[in-house]
């Protein structure tokens, strides 16, 4: 019985693979033929294999790795970052409770408030450099990120932490040993939504300041109406996110044992 069920969920999942790749191909299809028939304007959404022969071009003058190592570079950093100190800021906010209810009403309104609108303000502070970007990646995940966190350690069972605490456990050891492990699948869920967030926060930065990178690009595609360089850029930005996705989940199998499967 077990072996067959195995071979169901591995048979379920060749299946929604399959569709998910059939999906992609039927949309990149449409696309050729909707540009090549004129149902679309191909000057202003190109086409596939106009972005296909831009990609080529990009990579053999070698200005596409160029663009696409910084901002990988500049997002990887920011997602990191703003992980890292939500994730700390969460756990003082445990540590002190104190602290957690002078600081909740700060955070509901950093937490409604637009980051993107702190750009400029990052701009003029940090200047128009890679910190100003890196800091626009992590600013924008940062509050939600303690703010899910915090509640995901407030949401541990007491009753686990009595039993540690019953055998001379400290704050300390309670916190590492029962509500950080605990707190995997919530912190694997913030890490899923900071690779969406910290590629919006590093590509507006770009969008600010930059001069390289996926962003500017963007920008300056608009700028000369070359549409192509535009799509050629948001469908390398797409690729990436996704990549960084997938890292995310590895991560998660190897962190959370009923995800190994």
């Amino acid at each position: 019985m077990h072996a067959a069920y195995i071979q169901h969920l591995r048979k379920e999942k060749r299946l929604i693979h399959m569709t998910q790749i059939s999906i992609l191909v039927l949309f990149f299809s449409m696309w050729e033929i909707a540009a090549s028939q004129r149902w679309i304007d191909p000057l202003l959404f190109s086409s596939p294999s106009r972005v296909w022969e831009l990609f080529i071009s990009r990579i053999q003058d070698g200005s596409l790795f160029n663009h696409m190592s910084i901002t990988l570079f500049e997002t990887i950093l920011g997602f990191l970052l703003g992980t890292f100190l939500g994730t700390l800021f969460a756990a003082i906010l445990w540590w002190s409770p104190f602290i957690s209810r002078v600081a909740d009403p700060y955070l509901v309104v950093l937490n409604s408030m637009p980051k993107v609108a702190l750009g400029p303000l990052l701009i003029v502070g940090l200047g128009p450099n890679f910190s100003s970007i890196i800091a626009m990646g992590a600013l924008i995940s940062v509050i939600i990120t303690t703010i899910v966190v915090y509640n995901a350690f407030k949401g541990v069972d007491d009753n686990y932490l009595k039993v540690i605490q019953s055998f001379g456990a400290t704050k300390r050891q309670s916190f590492f040993s029962v509500i950080f492990p605990a707190s995997y699948p919530t912190i694997i869920s913030t890490l899923k939504v900071n690779v969406g967030l910290a590629w919006v926060g590093v590509i507006v930065g770009e969008f600010l300041v930059s001069k390289q990178g996926l962003g500017y690009m963007i920008i300056y595609g608009f700028q000369v109406f070359n549409f192509t360089l535009v799509m050629l850029s948001l469908i390398i930005i797409a690729i990436l996110a996704t990549c960084m996705y997938q890292l995310v989940e590895l991560l998660e199998k190897r962190l959370i044992p009923s995800h190994r499967k």
